[in-house]
């Protein structure tokens, strides 16, 4: 079976529009086939109530998935902005250590390229940006030039350790944000249960709705409205994929700030 992580936000929303039109098409066909008392006011009212609970309950499901998605979005962002100042700020103390750290400065301005080539290749930033290997081995490359400094007075040893502690931060969060990339804050049993009342929700409407060219096209649109709000929902919960990327801006800032 698939895992969810592997499946795109389109898929999901177009598996759950069509099981909320093909739960809207049942209803209209289970009318047919109905006793005249079963779709009586007395039935409808019931029907009503039930339907009712249910929207209840999945627009508080929605909401907590919005909620979940925004909040996941937000931190990623969060992140990114301080991953890119601590850049600029190692970058610093690199210069003012002296010419030793120019090849270090270099590859740290070359790893940053590199990531945000690999990361938003939409994104331009030119011939001069060099290639670097992905993974594991960028920041810790810089880690180890960093390492085999000799600091000459007690300035450069303590602009030394500062730039080791700086990177090393920069190291811890960069592969925070590579676990994070790819996992959902929203739990599949959520998503599924809302499909699951969306369906029955759209059923009771095909049950009671007269069966014209009109309702059917409205009904349409309705269910199309409710997959795309699943689509948005999944797209901000995935912010380094798909059309709702977080942006690149502060990553570019600090190459733009690089070597300088």
């Amino acid at each position: 079976m698939e895992e969810r992580g592997s499946v795109s936000p389109l898929k999901i929303s177009l598996a759950a529009f069509a099981c909320i039109f093909g739960g809207m098409l049942l209803g209209m066909l289970l009318r047919a086939f109905l006793p005249e008392h079963h779709v009586s006011d007395e039935s409808k009212d019931a029907v009503k109530l039930g339907t009712g609970m249910i929207a209840t309950m999945s627009a508080l499901i929605l909401a907590l998935m919005i909620a979940s998605a925004k909040g996941n979005c937000d931190a990623m962002s969060s992140e990114l902005n301080r991953v890119a100042s601590r850049i600029i700020l190692l970058d610093r103390i690199m210069a003012h250590y002296g010419p030793e750290t120019l090849e270090a400065r270099d590859l740290l301005r070359r790893v940053v390229a590199s990531t945000i080539e690999r990361k938003w290749p939409e994104d331009k930033i030119g011939p001069a940006a060099a290639q670097t290997r992905p993974g594991r081995a960028d920041f810790e490359v810089i880690q180890d030039q960093l390492r085999q400094l000799s600091p000459r007075n007690d300035a450069q040893r303590g602009l030394q350790s500062r730039a080791l502690q700086v990177s090393g931060k920069i190291v811890e969060m960069h592969w925070l944000l590579v676990t994070q990339t790819g996992e959902s804050s929203i739990p599949s049993p959520f998503l599924v249960l809302l499909v699951f009342w969306l369906t029955i929700i759209f059923a009771s409407f095909g049950l009671f709705s007269p069966r014209n060219p009109t309702v059917i096209v409205v009904l349409l649109v309705c269910g199309l409205s409710a997959a795309g709000a699943l689509f948005l929902i999944l797209e901000l919960d995935t912010p380094y994929t798909g059309l709702m990327k977080v942006s690149s801006a502060p990553l570019h800032h600090a190459l733009a700030h690089l070597g300088k």
